[in-house]
Parts: structure tokens; sequence; C-alpha cells
């Protein structure tokens, strides 16, 4: 499958300044496929060291942490010679051995000529004080579930995706191309990301063995929760992680703790909730009051949404029946539209917004997403049905004037001065190059 990081890593090997990279992401997202493909087809030879399958490993770790002598024993313990211009180094599941995260620092420092990729599923949650995190010593790549557009590439797609990325918004797209692609995301809604599950539907069409691999995952997740993590806090991480779907299929889609467990306050899920997203498995969405800039200065951190990794996981929490795919209508407004909302979040996560906020006026009025690009800020608002009510975005224009608002719905391209609507499978385009002059 096509992965857009892929661009990424092509850029990190020619870079001048290439430190040691860390690729971040939860459980089966891909990264070490990923990384096999590139190290396959970029180098003439690769070295795979996986901590968590060979527990031996940990012995190059040992004493000093000096990366010649690591080099020479993994050389001699993999019995080839490592050529540092034409070997690629994978330390995968790194956070096993905390002190091989301790060696990319010194890796950085005395040998930056290898070319060395480490990857982490639950690094964020399993390395404590023990270990020197090697801070600005090393290149960050974060990796999630494919995100629609890999969708389209992993089913050949291409041509659509070419004219989907060119298409302007000021006219229609094709209506046959538009029920295509809307067809195309009812089926991404409900499959998700998780390649694994892609793989197999691509191979066998096969929708029930999909959703047995989606709950296989899930279970390898829960799983992970008593692995890593103290049998109490274990059994909040899970009680919290189940009430996720439940949470967003309200129409008020704001966290609330009581809905976890009754009675229940900040303080018993705080660490909980700091371990999804470390883990991650969760995007946490702030609430602010005002949009200026920086918005992390006018944010309420006592109020947030909470999204899933993907879409298909979401659905097989809620247990959605793939009878709904062929409906026209009914997969974008199920469960109060949670996962619609849910589908923009990832799509701007993919996309590269670090941090989602969304915007809530002492009134009734609330506006899904608030977005900054440059220097600029945007409110996005998700619809996942046809209506025309605009009332809380224009409640927004009319309070803080912004050059563009934007709308994300079924409806296809329409846009009218300021205001551009996107069809829901368009929504990446906002953080692509939407705002560019002759895109608009």
């Amino acid at each position: 499958m096509k992965r857009s990081l892929y661009t990424n890593l092509l850029e990190w090997k020619k870079s001048q300044k290439r430190k040691p990279l860390l690729l971040q992401g939860a459980r089966q997202v891909g990264k070490t496929y990923l990384i096999n493909e590139f190290a396959n087809k970029e180098y003439k030879n690769y070295i795979y060291l996986n901590f968590e399958l060979d527990s031996k490993l940990e012995i190059l770790f040992q004493g000093k942490l000096d990366p010649k002598e690591i080099i020479q024993n993994i050389s001699l313990y993999y019995g080839k010679i490592i050529d540092h211009k034409n070997t690629l180094i994978f330390f995968d599941e790194i956070q096993i051995i905390p002190r091989a995260i301790s060696s990319l620092k010194y890796f950085y420092e005395q040998a930056p000529e290898f070319h060395l990729v480490a990857a982490g599923s639950l690094l964020g949650v399993s390395v404590g004080k023990q270990s020197s995190f090697p801070v600005g010593k090393v290149n960050f790549l974060q990796m999630y579930p494919l995100h629609f557009s890999e969708y389209l590439m992993a089913f050949n797609e291409d041509l659509l995706l070419n004219e989907l990325k060119k298409h302007k918004v000021s006219a229609p797209i094709n209506e046959l191309l538009h029920q295509k692609l809307l067809t195309h995301l009812k089926m991404y809604l409900f499959l998700g990301g998780m390649p694994e599950v892609l793989q197999d539907f691509i191979k066998y069409s096969d929708i029930k063995s999909a959703r047995l691999i989606q709950n296989e995952i899930l279970m390898a997740y829960e799983k992970d929760f008593s692995k890593y993590t103290v049998p109490s806090q274990a059994v909040k991480t899970a009680e919290l992680w189940r009430s996720i779907p439940f949470q967003l299929a309200r129409e008020n889609k704001k966290f609330k703790y009581g809905d976890v467990r009754k009675n229940s306050r900040a303080s018993t899920y705080e660490q909980t909730i700091e371990w999804l997203k470390s883990a991650g498995l969760v995007h946490i969405s702030y609430s602010i009051n005002t949009p200026k800039l920086p918005l992390a200065a006018y944010t309420d951190y006592s109020k947030f949404k909470l999204f899933m990794l993907d879409t298909g996981l979401l659905g097989a929490m809620l247990n959605i029946s793939s009878e709904i795919i062929i409906n026209p209508n009914k997969l974008f407004v199920e469960y109060n539209g949670a996962f619609i909302e849910n589908f923009v979040a990832l799509e701007l996560k993919a996309g590269g917004i670090n941090q989602l906020y969304y915007w809530t006026s002492k009134s009734d009025a609330e506006v899904d997403f608030v977005v900054q690009l440059k220097n600029e800020i945007y409110p996005l608002e998700v619809k996942s049905g046809h209506s025309r009510n605009l009332k809380s975005i224009r409640t927004y224009e009319e309070k803080y004037k912004p050059s563009h608002i934007f709308r994300v719905s079924p409806r296809n391209f329409f846009a009218d001065k300021e205001f551009v609507d996107l069809p829901l499978y368009a929504a990446f385009l906002l953080i692509d190059d939407l705002l560019e002059k002759e895109k608009i």
C-alpha cells in the first residue's frame, strides 16, 4: 500500500541535517511495513532488529552506549558488514529497551553517518524516568491509519484522487464522480484505515472478515492496557476506552466523566486519557472561547472531545451492521454524525494539524473545528446531512470576521464569496492547498 509518509522518508534520507528518525504511531498502523518497504527499495542492505521478538538484543545496550561498538556487535550478531552509506538500520519496538532510546543521542553526536530508524507503538507510555530521552537529537514522524487519500490509492483510484486534488471549489465536480467518491467514503468509514483490515478486504471482499480483524485489533489494544499499566489503572483505561464511542454518539459530543462511571471526576481519569493519547489511540479536541493566536492561550482544557484513531474501529465498537453501507445517507447521520466528526478530526490530524480545537459561545452556538493555517484562523462546520442550517458558523463569522468560513457535508463543491462548502471526501483539501488563490 502506498503511504504518504514514504515521501517524508525519502526527504529524511537525502537531508544533510539527518538525525536518527523516530517513527511513532499506535500499534498496527503499518510502521514496520512502511520501513521494510522503504529499506528494500532505497538501500542495498538492511539490518532489522525487533526488540520485542528478540530479548537477547538488550545486551547490545548494556554498559557504555558507544555507537561504533553497538554497530560492530550488531554486525557480528547478524554476520553482515554494515556500510553506513548503503545500509538502513531499523530498531523496531524500541520502547522495550529504554537504553536503546538513550543511544539515539550518541548516534546523532558520534555516528551521524549511519542511517538509523527507530519505531515504537507505545513509546509515550512505556518509557519512564529511568531512561534519558534524546531531546533535540532525533527527527520525528507520526504515523496514523490510512487516511482517505491513501485509501483511494489502495483501491487503485489514483486517477480519481488526482482529479479531486486539482478540482476548483467554485464549481461542482461531475455528479457521477461525486457519487462514486461518496460510495468510497461510506466504505472507508466502515472499514477504516487499519492496513490489515484493508489488505484483507482488497484480497477477499469479505465484510465479515474485515470486522473480525477489527475486533481482534480492539482486543489487542485492551491487552496492552494490562501489559503497560498497573491493574487498577488498566481497569480505568478499559472503562474510559469503551465509553468513547457512546460519548461520540451523543448530540453534544463533549466528553463527560460521569458517562464513564457514575459520579466520577476528572482526577479519576486524567491519567487514563493521557495514557490513551500517548498510545496514539485517541485525539483530543479542546474548547476555545476566543479564536485568537496563539490558540493555546485561549483554551479551556476542562472542556474537550475525544476522537478515536480510526472510524472502522469506532464502528466495530458500536457494532454497526454492514447493511448500512448501501443506504444513501444513513451512515453519515448514524449516532448523531459520530462517524463524520471523527472522520474530519482524523483527516485534520493526518494533514499535520497537531492540536485540534472547537469553538463554543456563551449561547448555544458551536463550531466543530477551528483550524489555524499559517497565521490565519478559520472555522470549519461539519454536517452529516444535507441541512442548510449555518447558524453557529454565521454567529462565529459575525463576531470574528474570518476571511473564509468552511463547511464539509455530503453536498457537492460550492463556493460563494467567503463561504466554501466541501464534500466530506475532500476535507483534506482544506489543509492541503485549498487556500491557494487558484483554488478558491
